[in-house]
């Protein structure tokens, strides 16, 4: 009979979130494994990749050449006609503001500090289910390169993005209204000049639901892309991305650009999950709702949520308290106090703004919303 391991905490997901969570556990002395079913990390890519400085300093992620495509110094927010609003933060600071990152470098970034802090990784390794125990243990049913296998483990972390199966297994709500997942599609392009900053684009015209994009890369390359949602236009979002690219007030600047990848996914704008725990089981990241409900970032709630599961379970396990969801609510509660408040009062301001029925008044209000979002007096500049 084959003896099955046993680890204080088992992450489903190797995204940011995922990651984040397991190295700050194992860097407090659990013992954690981390699977994955895919075999290349970062893959696919739903969306862009731009993550704050701020955002990696907390993580303890150093800025590095491995993952950084390009440094970024600020934003300019456009509305549907191209009038802007220019927030070029080299005017207060020397530093940049943040980064494009390649997202497969990213993530696998993230997987070698969590391996190098302690953890075990198990790529292409599918969670099926697990049976809870007396003793407040549960085997974690696992299927690793086509053959079945069990660990034995306190807390599952859920960071298996946006269909979480392992919010499914402890009855969580986890399913989201087609109104509030935004389709996206992104073109890896080159011949196009940039400046360093991110140049947003609002409006009903060019992106029903949500904005378009255009992000350096560095070298001449850029991403340019847009997130809708389905429930307001009938046209997909290439069809859309085309639009924007061939008749909007950009079209000149991209005419000569080449498509050399194209990425996209769906990105939810919702509200976080207001249950994010059951009995052995907590949920962090896309599986949480820990995304940005205006701009749809998640990188930086990914990496900071992370740190609240991971700090959480540092302290919680060696109490040796059995892991029920009453017990685990306190995780909930902390991500609340420092991050989660913020996030529902972004969602309540996004949800106002698209309960507007004049589109010209309502994309008039999220151009505002946009611009000041990223002002350096923003109070949500850290979310």
């Amino acid at each position: 009979m084959v003896q099955t391991v046993e680890y204080d905490v088992v992450v489903v997901g190797s995204g940011p979130a995922g990651s984040t969570t397991a190295r700050v556990a194992a860097e407090r002395g659990l013992r954690v494994l981390l699977v994955d079913r895919r075999q290349e990390l970062g893959s696919p890519i739903q969306c862009s990749g731009a993550v704050s400085d701020n955002a990696l300093n907390e993580a303890g992620v150093r800025p590095n050449d491995e993952f950084v495509s390009t440094p970024i110094y600020g934003f300019v927010t456009y509305d549907t006609h191209g009038n802007a609003t220019t927030m070029d933060y080299r005017l207060y600071r020397e530093t940049p503001l943040g980064y494009v990152v390649d997202r497969r470098r990213f993530d696998r970034y993230l997987m070698t500090m969590a391996e190098r802090a302690g953890v075990e990784v198990w790529l292409k390794t599918d969670a099926k289910g697990y049976t809870p125990h007396e003793d407040g243990t549960v085997d974690v049913h696992l299927n690793r390169f086509g053959f079945p296998q069990q660990v034995r483990t306190r807390v599952i972390v859920g960071a298996d993005g946006l269909q979480s199966q392992v919010g499914k297994w402890g009855g969580l709500r986890t399913h989201i209204k087609l109104s509030e997942l935004a389709s996206c599609l992104q073109l890896v392009i080159d011949h196009v000049e940039t400046d360093g900053l991110l140049e947003i684009v609002a409006g009903h015209e060019w992106a029903p639901g949500g904005y378009a994009w255009l992000f350096p890369k560095g070298h001449g390359y850029a991403e340019v892309g847009l997130g809708v949602i389905r429930t307001i236009t009938d046209k997909d979002a290439r069809w859309h991305l085309d639009h924007f690219m061939q008749n909007s007030f950009m079209a000149e600047r991209l005419k000569n650009c080449r498509i050399l990848e194209v990425q996209g996914g769906g990105v939810p704008l919702a509200a976080p999950l207001k249950k994010q725990v059951a009995d052995n089981i907590i949920l962090v990241g896309d599986a949480a709702r820990h995304v940005n409900p205006i701009t749809g970032g998640g990188i930086h709630t990914a990496l900071r949520g992370g740190i609240i599961a991971g700090t959480f379970l540092g302290d919680f396990i060696p109490t040796g308290e059995r892991p029920t969801a009453e017990a685990l609510t306190c995780y909930h509660e902390r991500w609340l106090d420092e991050l989660g408040h913020a996030m529902w009062k972004l969602y309540e301001i996004k949800t106002d703004i698209f309960r507007e029925q004049s589109i010209p008044r309502r994309d008039q209000r999220l151009y505002d919303t946009l611009a000041s979002y990223f002002s350096p007096h923003s109070e949500f500049r850290k979310v």
